[in-house]
Order: structure tokens, then C-alpha cells, then sequence
């Protein structure tokens, strides 16, 4: 049985919760997102999240091609974001898991399969 805790990104949310141009290159600035997080798999988030840490970085339209890294996965949605994130939620239920995303939604379905739920600023800048 896994023990780490699971942290899921909502990578468009994320991305797009930050007024820094992300919009004329949506792929690099998922590629950021993603080597902002892999620190994350070995560091945690102390004290809330200590380490270590599985992280997963869910990345749809545009930014569907950004590869994984050491410390990241990514999963690329193959369709709604919203559900592939929903989807890794119920797939765990035997975990923590903690959503990053600002989408009131999203945060509603999560939270009811037992998730935690943070914002975007939850997480180090790219």
C-alpha cells in the first residue's frame, strides 16, 4: 500500500492564476509549473506536508505534451482536466491527498471524495 501522500496540481488553474504572460507560451509555462514542483517530491511542504511526497501535475489542451520529470508526473487529460483530477482523487482513497487548484467546482467534487483542498499559493513560484 502506497504511503506517501498524494499532492495533485490543477496545472491549467495553476497556471493560469498568475498574471505573468503565461498565455503565449501555455506549454513552457506548465514546463515551469512542473520544475517548480519537483523539488516537492523529496522536500514536502513543511510543516503541512512533510516528505516524501508523490506529485502529479494534471495538464490538458496545449501544455498536453509536457512530459513528466524526476519528482513529477504528469497525466495528460484526456478530455476535462476537472475529471482526470476527480478520477486520481477516488483512485486513492486509502491516501492523503491534496488538490492545488482555485476552481470552486472542482474544489466541491474533491473535498466530498475526502481530499484536502489549497490554493495556488499553496505552491513555490515558478
Amino acid at each position: 500500500m502506497e504511503t506517501r501522500p498524494l499532492l495533485i496540481v490543477d496545472g491549467a488553474n495553476v497556471v493560469g492564476s498568475r498574471p505573468d504572460g503565461w498565455w503565449r507560451d501555455r506549454a513552457g509555462a506548465a514546463a515551469r509549473l512542473r520544475d517548480a514542483l519537483a523539488p516537492l517530491a523529496a522536500g514536502g511542504l513543511p510543516p503541512e506536508l512533510p516528505p516524501p511526497v508523490e506529485v502529479v501535475l494534471v495538464v490538458e489542451g496545449a501544455a498536453r505534451d509536457v512530459p513528466g520529470t524526476v519528482g513529477v508526473r504528469t497525466v495528460a487529460a484526456p478530455g476535462s482536466g476537472d475529471d482526470t483530477i476527480v478520477a486520481l482523487v477516488r483512485d486513492a482513497p486509502d491516501r492523503r491527498r491534496l488538490v492545488v487548484t482555485a476552481d470552486r467546482e472542482l474544489r466541491a467534487r474533491v473535498t466530498a471524495l475526502g481530499a484536502e483542498v489549497h490554493g495556488p499559493r499553496y505552491l513555490p513560484r515558478p
